[in-house]
């Protein structure tokens, strides 16, 4: 990822901190209506599973700099995701949809600028998320 896009991402960080849980819920909205089977994957999550999600979207654009503050919660996000079966086909369904309910609930502030960065941003945590996953299964299953 780089500089320019970090700058971006940073910048945006009230923003996201300001409309998160707006953008969480109608990501989770998009999500279901254009890949309904992503709702099997949510059917033990939590009621303020959209509240966790905005502040973890938030911790992320406030810390894109120094991404190894986020490393526990990576580390914890990890475990829940394999545990829920979490596969990396579903990072674009999200990604797709977060990137819709941002250009819905900014608006104009959803510059072609910003969503260039918030899509490199995510792909690039993605990537991340799904390493980390690969870890954990292989693991498990040397178990």
């Amino acid at each position: 990822m780089n500089e320019n896009t970090k700058a971006i991402i940073k910048a945006t960080a009230p923003i996201i901190k300001k409309h998160g849980e707006e953008i969480t819920t109608v990501m989770y909205k998009f999500l279901f209506l254009n890949h309904p089977e992503a709702k099997d994957l949510f059917k033990n999550a939590q009621a303020d599973q959209y509240k966790k999600l905005a502040n973890m979207v938030y911790a992320y654009a406030e810390n894109i700099d120094k991404l190894e503050v986020l490393g526990k919660g990576i580390e914890k996000v990890a475990h829940l995701h394999v545990n829920t079966k979490i596969e990396p086909k579903h990072y674009p369904w999200v990604g797709e949809s977060l990137l819709l309910a941002i250009k819905e609930v900014l608006g104009d502030g959803a510059t072609p600028e910003v969503m260039d960065a918030w899509k490199e941003a995510y792909f690039f945590l993605a990537d991340v998320f799904i390493n980390k996953e690969k870890e954990i299964y292989t693991d498990k299953a040397a178990v």
